[in-house]
């Protein structure tokens, strides 16, 4: 604002003159038309001087070059000679001069002032002959600046009555050239005195520099030595342009030492005025808007734009407003002052610096007592000595602090990646701001790319709430009202029970949320395990056993109800009842948490070893179990006691439901990197919607079909968890009346470790 006021006070074009007029003139010399074709002069020139003598010459001279000129029909003869005093020596020359003025009838002679007090003159006119001969007068002075330069005139200069109109404006009302209106009747043609006013100020619209205009020698249009009809139709000017001789002035198109004569300077004026060219001084107005705009534009630069950028703009303003101050006096006929634009311009950028410099050192300042008064401990304050202007010494403890608190930053990364939980810290949009290592193994082999930048709510939109199917737990919406709860518990997409930890933090630049994923996918399989030994426990394994006590009760109230082999044979099934569901249920409770030894194992073998263990129970149920089809060899890369009961439990459960004379068949099969061990039976079937529950623990799907085949429910069960833990599936291939078909798919030797994630079953 400071500049912009600076610059409207500068704008007036006496503020700063001397640069206005420096650009004014050079748009002038860089700009120049063609002559008007219809001027001529007739100058008195150094060869006319040599040829006739010193001046004054006769004015018998002057009447013939009147006539000479008169005959070839011009339109006007400015005669810028002034013939104010008489020829004493040759009165009779007055005489012919008023004559040739009268015969012509088209000339104008010039007036002069007088001066003799600021405010006063008097007109110096021809002699009453002459100037009643003539046919207009007109002034011939001009107004040159305070360097001495004529750049302007008035158009009327005289007593405030009667003013006398310029001498180009009387030639062109003597060559009817304006409308009778511009042309007033002329003053009374004596010598006036009074008040000296002008009035109608113009510029001059220069041409082109001295010798511009077609000039003839005064000495060759006295000979005759000019072409006939040169003059026809012409305003001719008719004035001194020898050294030392007349008037000589300073131009804006002419060099210090070749100045420019008073009959040119008029032939100028004549020129713009014929050529319709006109240059008026804008308005105070708009010469300030046209100063203060350029200067609004660099401002601008400098507050949306970077240091390089605003100085490029600045730099371009320059010459920008200078070919337009030149341009505009002939594309729009204004003269505009540019030179308060100029200098805002130049002042505009070293200002902005200073400002912006002492802005930046206050901001260091108070940033390095902020960051004191928050407990960071600097370790090595400014002192006076330091090396380095005032600045260098803020930036270089700023530099210092800021290393400090990269390390701190650096630090607190390093101990976030250090935790073992998954944390991720976002902003209230949600977009991840920093994570730790175990947040990126907790994403897997979903996230290659880094994981900041992207959203919390995409990565996380498959964690769902416990008992809803598809409510996500982390939304934007919550993020962004803050009404995340501080704990709670879902499930993804891989089965992981995950509880959610957040926490709001809005003491930094942005609020934002720092959250914390804890998985407690093995507490809860624990727990459901203790539920499942509770269970055991409490139901299934009590039963026999309240059974044997019921039997004894009975037998001690009631003797000799029960003979005591009767009685040993119930307590003996009990008993071995009892046993066998302990046994299953240490077996699965192995399979679940013992650690595996895998090592290379043949599939073919391990099957031909598990069908001849279950060759007892086989031939008691009056089955065949028989091996359709198996490669040579099949291996394998896994816990053999593992597999082998997981084997048996598949076989002994085909055997137990397949039917009295039946077959089971079993097979090894290649399914690209894995191998498929099937074993198929004749039972009952099970079910498509009941294949859900087969390998959930004491899930026993045929007591109301089968009630006469024992179990607990817990031999898939431990087939289920013995595949999953060599990363391997289960396929089940059955419907109710058409037996079932249980299928172990396992990797390859060295296809999939069995510390890998397991795969479901999947029923068929």
């Amino acid at each position: 604002m400071a500049l912009l006021g600076l610059v409207a006070w500068l704008s007036p074009p006496e503020s700063l003159s001397r640069i206005n007029h420096m650009v004014q003139d050079a748009g002038l010399r860089l700009v120049s038309r063609p002559a008007h074709p219809d001027i001529a002069i007739v100058a008195i020139d150094d060869r006319s001087i040599a040829a006739i003598g010193r001046w004054p010459w006769r004015r018998a001279l002057h009447a013939e070059l009147i006539n000479r000129i008169s005959a070839h029909g011009p339109r006007v003869i400015g005669m810028d000679v002034l013939f104010n005093e008489e020829d004493l020596d040759y009165p009779e020359d007055d005489m012919l001069l008023a004559e040739a003025l009268g015969r012509s009838t088209r000339v104008v002679l010039p007036v002069l002032r007088r001066s003799y007090g600021l405010g006063h003159g008097m007109a110096d006119l021809p002699l009453p002959a002459f100037a009643s001969a003539a046919a207009r007068l007109g002034h011939v002075h001009v107004a040159p600046d305070a360097d001495g330069v004529v750049r302007s005139l008035y158009l009327n200069e005289g007593a405030a009555s009667t003013p006398w109109a310029h001498f180009s404006v009387a030639m062109q009302c003597v060559a009817g050239a304006l409308p009778a209106q511009h042309c007033p009747a002329a003053p009374a043609r004596q010598l006036q005195s009074g008040p000296w006013e002008r009035s109608d100020p113009t510029q001059i619209a220069y041409a082109g520099g001295p010798a511009h205009f077609t000039r003839y020698s005064y000495i060759d249009v006295l000979r005759g030595l000019v072409p006939p009809g040169v003059f026809h139709g012409k305003y001719v000017l008719v004035g001194a342009a020898a050294s030392g001789l007349g008037d000589m002035f300073a131009t804006p198109v002419s060099q210090p030492s070749h100045l420019m004569p008073g009959v040119e300077v008029v032939a100028h004026v004549l020129d713009s005025r014929l050529s319709l060219v006109q240059i008026q001084p804008a308005s105070p107005a708009l010469n300030t808007a046209f100063n203060l705009i350029p200067v609004a534009c660099a401002l601008l630069a400098l507050l949306l734009l970077g240091p390089f950028a605003a100085l490029l703009t600045t730099a371009m303003l320059i010459p920008a407003t200078l070919l337009l101050s030149m341009a505009l006096p002939w594309w729009a006929g204004l003269q505009f002052a540019p030179a308060a634009a100029l200098a805002g311009l130049a002042l505009a950028y070293p200002l902005w610096s200073w400002r912006r410099l002492s802005a930046a050192a206050y901001f260091l300042r108070l940033e390095m007592e902020r960051l004191q008064r928050e407990g960071l401990a600097m370790r090595r304050h400014e002192r006076p000595g330091d090396p380095g202007d005032f600045l260098e010494r803020r930036i270089n403890a700023v530099e210092r602090a800021s290393r400090q608190l990269r390390e701190l930053h650096h630090f607190v990364s390093e101990s976030l990646q250090q935790l073992p939980a998954p944390t991720i810290i976002c902003d209230p949009e949600g977009r991840i701001l920093l994570t730790n290592m175990a947040a990126r193994r907790h994403m897997g082999s979903r996230m290659a790319a880094p994981l900041q930048g992207q959203s919390v709510v995409e990565l996380l939109h498959d964690l769902v709430q416990i008992g809803t199917a598809d409510q996500p737990l982390v939304t934007l919406e919550r993020l962004q009202n803050r009404s995340m709860p501080e704990q709670s518990e879902g499930r993804d997409a891989q089965g992981r029970n995950l509880l959610v930890q957040c926490k709001p933090f809005s003491d930094l630049v942005h609020a934002g949320w720092l959250l914390t994923l804890v998985d407690l996918t093995e507490m809860r399989h624990a727990l459901q395990q203790r539920d499942q030994a509770m269970h055991f426990i409490s139901h299934d394994i009590r039963a026999p056993n309240a059974s044997i006590l019921t039997l004894l009760e009975m037998q001690h109230a009631y003797p000799g109800r029960m003979s005591t082999e009767e009685l040993m044979l119930r307590i003996e099934r009990y008993a071995r009842t009892s046993l066998g569901m302990a046994e299953n249920f240490v077996r699965l409770a192995s399979a679940q948490a013992q650690e595996y030894t895998m090592a290379p194992l043949d599939l073919v073998a391990a099957l031909a070893e598990t069908v001849d263990d279950t060759w007892v129970l086989a031939r008691d149920r009056n089955v065949e179990v028989v091996i359709s089809a198996t490669p040579e060899t099949a291996p394998c890369h896994g816990d053999r006691t593992m597999l082998c009961r997981a084997l048996a439990n598949v076989l002994n459960n085909a055997i137990k439901f397949s039917p009295e004379g039946g077959v089971v068949q079993c097979a090894i099969a290649q399914r690209g990197r894995h191998w498929v061990v099937s074993v198929r039976d004749e039972g009952p079937g099970i079910a498509p919607e009941l294949q859900g529950q087969l390998f959930a623990p004491f899930q026993r799907l045929h007591d109301r079909s089968h009630p006469t085949i024992g179990g607990v429910g817990l031999g898939l069960a431990l087939v289920h968890t013995v595949v999953q833990r060599h990363g391997g599936s289960l396929e089940v291939d059955s419907d109710t009346g058409r037996g079932a078909e249980f299928r172990l798919v396992l990797p390859q030797d060295g296809a999939i470790a069995a510390s890998d994630p397991p795969l479901l079953y999947r029923p068929q």
